[in-house]
């Protein structure tokens, strides 16, 4: 269990703490689980706009001339077809089959790169690409001195554009822009998305933390913005389908187990290419699914999936009740025969089998 004295604090901690949020301890970091209530910020995000403080996640830049080498070896994507301003998603797959972390590369230029990674993986992260560093690429970790606000929601637009010159509508889904941004030099804004609302990521440095925050709420206020806790983007982007490294992927899955083989690409070298290679080609014998619940009932993290028998033939590894479409959903690993839309499932919640359906992401 983690303590109060070991947890680190983000920049705005105590912006959080002062907005009444309810404070807990998440991949190391003190964080906001909610302020207003899951449901309220949840359709905050869908409908309007919303602020998610993510600045526990961690931020490396790799530089020099073998820097895209290095990527190259250690990610399943190919990142060799990335232009400058332009973003990939990936994972580091591990050397037994499973993966390390899924991130996001970013291009800053042909040797500049900055890979964004999941909080609670930084140091394992850093150390298993350093371990693949054998041609001193420089490298840096910046997430400690690195905040990033995540403004999503179909008005993040219309606040964000008051604060920066830069024409929002020209950064296309996966691409960003480095520049000015409420006055202040070399903020990088993305438009990468956890929750399938729309909206951009905001990279700056701590020190302008709080000056950032206060002019984006200001921004907004007249399009309802509200801060948003870690409860409702976990179920914005259970309701899109991304997974969530920790629950539906780990050193344990294979990318092509969690449907990520369009980000597992054979055409390059990569670690454990040969064995991920051979599962695409003679199948895996679990995969991961969608599934929406028929009969009433909330999934949760580990519950049994069953057959129609009782048997055993999966797990969740996440679920909810969706705040959107007023039903539960759910993700998990099954018997590759059972992962086919509208497959019969049942979730064993509280010794009892309920009915369910395998459906296709993201759930409708």
């Amino acid at each position: 269990m983690e303590t109060a004295t070991e947890l680190k604090n983000v920049a705005l901690v105590n912006k959080h703490i002062s907005l009444g949020a309810k404070m807990v301890p998440f991949a190391g970091y003190l964080m906001p689980v909610s302020y207003s209530g899951l449901n309220d910020e949840h359709v905050t995000v869908r409908n309007a706009v919303g602020v998610f403080d993510v600045s526990h996640m961690g931020e490396f830049i790799l530089k020099g001339e073998n820097a895209l080498d290095l990527i190259q070896r250690v990610t399943s994507n190919d990142a060799s077809v990335l232009t400058d301003g332009k973003i990939q998603y990936s994972c580091l797959p591990n050397d037994k089959g499973g993966i390390v972390d899924d991130l996001l590369v970013y291009r800053i230029d042909d040797k500049t790169y900055m890979l964004v990674v999941n909080a609670s993986n930084i140091d394992k992260d850093w150390e298993w690409i350093k371990k693949y560093n054998t041609k001193n690429v420089e490298m840096h970790d910046i997430s400690d001195k690195t905040s990033l606000l995540a403004v999503q929601g179909p008005k993040a637009i219309l606040a964000l554009q008051k604060l920066t010159d830069i024409n929002l509508s020209e950064i296309p889904y996966y691409a960003f822009k480095k520049g000015k941004f409420n006055g202040v030099d070399n903020v990088l804004i993305s438009n990468t998305g956890y929750t399938g609302a729309g909206g951009f990521e905001v990279y700056f440095e701590n020190g302008v933390a709080e000056k950032m925050w206060n002019a984006i709420f200001e921004a907004g206020a007249e399009y309802g913005i509200k801060p948003i806790g870690l409860g409702a983007r976990d179920t914005l982007r259970l309701e899109m389908g991304f997974c969530l490294y920790g629950n539906d992927i780990d050193d344990t899955t294979s990318p092509i187990e969690a449907g990520l083989g369009w980000i597992t690409k054979f055409t390059k070298d990569f670690t454990n290419k040969a064995a991920l290679s051979e599962q695409k080609e003679k199948g895996v014998s679990k995969k991961l699914v969608g599934f929406e619940m028929i009969e009433r009932g909330i999934p949760r993290h580990d519950y049994i999936i069953a057959d129609a028998a009782g048997n055993s033939i999966g797990k969740v590894t996440s679920g909810t009740q969706s705040p959107s479409l007023s039903k539960g959903i759910g993700m998990g690993y099954v018997a590759t025969a059972f992962s086919k839309p509208d497959s019969e499932i049942f979730i064993i919640i509280r010794d009892k089998p309920i009915k369910a359906k395998i459906v296709k992401v993201p759930f409708k």
